[in-house]
């Protein structure tokens, strides 16, 4: 029965978004978890399954885009795909897939997929070249303006961006009559950013006079976290269904939607987008009329009202992503085991406990590697942490190979300050050649923005989770994980003594972070402004902030950048992140002064400078 002959010209479609975690190359396991997916969608009765932006090829797939034999592979992925869903019995159920297509030019793609057969493919409207994004580089912009009809409903395909920028699908689709508007993602997670999903999502809703399901993807690509927060909205905004973060899950929901022919024929030019309309032939089961408590079809009966999972406190949020990021860089890089250098601070304590949760405690190593300025407590500190994670502990003294190091070559002042630190790294990075672990770096955004780190020392590993987390946050969060442990009657990992100390590098007698940098809750507040907002001398100071500590600051930061582009990949969740997100020349002769001064030239860092020559 066409679902056009039920009683009020309205359809139930049952949809099911597909919040999942792919990898970036494999396109046979991706393929594979499409069809784990689509099974298990299938079996709740679902007419049509979403997955994330470019599910087949993970996403970003960066460069790989530029080969042929990548776009050629994901090509013929798509396609043995639609037809493996058909003889493993889900071809009944359509599939909204993205993929990485070479029609007319690289294309981020989504791919509709029924009977066996790609039935339709939309290209990517917007494309941002912004932030993280460099999809100007790689992609050639769609437009056509796709419209799949289902079980007699008309519903739109769009990518991520689509829906972020104002004018485009979504404008089109509210003049061309859709009733449903998908939007497959890979949006990448930063703080508060589920915050503004949802208005986004339900402004966009309303300019296209229809419902809107939204699905991101979750897990984490290098530098990315992706939380994703999927959800649907119906075309006045109520929220319908919303998904956890983080969690790869199934987001299904019954939608009761129009049934209508698109107001704009096929080949209808709307701003600039010219329409196009598919049929999916012999989709399987009546949809059931919106008025009928019965079955949908002869899966399954109407479902009720979908799942709004609540949302994570701010700490929790940025925990997982850290977490996240961690797990997915150590699993899908093929690590055993990770190790950790404890100093008994707060940065390689707060380190060790997000890779005990991202990976379990039995696969994290933690070294302790005390010197003659180390202090009792950091020792004592160091042991606790481990103690209390359950992970594997060692104490490795560096007394003697420093010694015969400056005995090999004696160095004075900052120099031989900086042994220490270049002996403890190439400590850890020969645990790491021994045993395969991988090396987790332990230094912080506000270190790593003033380059208070020392070059092949505490700057070492091939990770680094807390390299977009301000030192201020660092505390935070320290706190916050220890209030869940202590909620949960679990022993807190954290020991007091590591968070309440002040921060020292002991490197010398007697040091602290104070000695050569202002309190951290100052200088996180300055490097917000700077570094994140990229603010110039003036505005910092209009901001509040005092004028040489402004100069003096900015004096840090621009020179620390040569450090910075030698430092391990860690989770972005800040609004602009080190790596991907700042990209600053290292040669530059731009310095910001204040007004009516010329701008100096911004040389290396004299050796005198403390913070500049660890």
């Amino acid at each position: 029965m066409e679902a056009g002959h039920h009683n009020g010209d309205m359809a139930l479609l049952r949809i099911a978004l597909a919040q999942v975690d792919t990898t970036v190359g494999d396109l046979p396991g991706n393929a594979d978890t499409v069809l784990q997916w689509t099974a298990a969608a299938t079996g709740r009765g679902a007419h049509l399954v979403a997955f994330p932006e470019m599910t087949l090829t993970g996403y970003p797939p960066e460069d790989l885009v530029l080969r042929e034999s990548f776009r050629s592979a994901s090509v013929r992925t798509v396609g043995e795909l639609a037809r493996r869903l058909a003889e493993e019995g889900l071809g009944e159920t359509a599939v909204v897939a993205g993929y990485l297509d070479a029609d007319g030019g690289p294309r981020n793609a989504a791919a509709l997929l029924h009977g066996g057969r790609v039935v339709a493919t939309y290209f990517k409207h917007h494309l941002p070249n912004y932030g993280v994004f460099d999809e100007a580089r790689y992609f050639v912009r769609g437009d056509r303006f796709v419209v799949v009809r289902l079980h007699g409903v008309d519903i739109a395909l769009t990518v991520c961006e689509d829906m972020w920028q104002d004018g485009g699908p979504l404008a089109v689709a509210g003049r061309a009559g859709v009733a449903l508007v998908l939007n497959i993602n890979g949006s990448p997670y930063e703080r508060s950013k589920d915050d503004a999903r949802l208005p986004m999502g339900r402004r966009r809703a309303a300019e296209a006079g229809a419902a809107l399901g939204y699905v991101n993807m979750v897990g984490a690509q290098d530098e990315l976290v992706y939380d994703g927060d999927s959800f649907v909205v119906a075309a006045d905004g109520t929220l319908l269904a919303r998904a956890p973060q983080y969690e790869q899950t199934l987001l299904v929901v019954d939608l009761d939607l129009p049934e209508r022919s698109a107001v704009a024929a096929a080949g209808t030019e709307l701003l600039g987008m010219t329409v196009e309309r598919h049929d999916v032939p012999g989709a399987a089961g009546d949809p059931g009329a919106a008025g009928d408590p019965g079955a949908v079809g002869d899966q399954a009966p109407r479902l009720g009202p979908a799942p709004v999972a609540e949302r994570l406190s701010a700490e929790e949020e940025v925990w997982q992503a850290l977490v996240t990021g961690t797990r997915d860089y150590v699993d899908k890089n093929g690590f055993g085991s990770v190790v950790v250098g404890l100093s008994g601070g707060i940065d390689s304590a707060v380190t060790a406990t997000i890779a005990a949760d991202a990976v379990g405690a039995d696969r994290v190593h933690g070294v302790s590697m005390p010197s003659s300025y180390s202090s009792e407590h950091s020792r004592t500190d160091a042991a606790e942490l481990a103690r209390r994670l359950g992970c594997h502990f060692q104490t490795v003294p560096i007394g003697p190979m420093v010694d015969a190091y400056l005995a090999a070559l004696p160095l004075t002042g900052l120099a031989e300050e900086n042994v220490q630190s270049r002996v403890r790294g190439t400590t850890l990075m020969g645990l790491s050649n021994q045993y395969g672990h991988l090396v987790l770096a332990t230094g912080n955004k506000s270190e790593l923005s003033v380059g208070y780190s020392t070059l092949y020392g505490d700057s070492v590993g091939g990770y680094a989770p807390l390299k977009d987390v301000p030192k201020t946050l660092v505390w935070h969060l320290a706190r916050w994980r220890n209030a869940v442990a202590d909620k949960r009657g679990e022993t807190p990992p954290i020991p007091e003594g590591s968070i309440s100390k002040p921060p020292s590098a002991e490197l010398r007698p007697g040091q602290l972070d104070t000695d050569s940098l202002p309190p951290y809750d100052v200088l996180d507040a300055l490097l917000a402004d700077y570094v994140d907002r990229d603010l110039g001398w003036a505005e910092l100071v209009a901001a509040g902030h005092d004028p040489a500590l402004v100069e003096r600051v900015i004096r840090l930061v621009d020179r620390a950048e040569y450090k910075r582009r030698q430092y391990p990949p860690g989770p972005k969740i800040s609004l602009k992140a080190f790596g991907r997100d700042r990209r600053l020349p290292i040669s530059s002769r731009w310095k910001e002064t204040a007004p009516g001064h010329e701008p100096e030239a911004a040389l290396p860092a004299p050796p005198s400078d403390p913070a500049q020559g660890r």
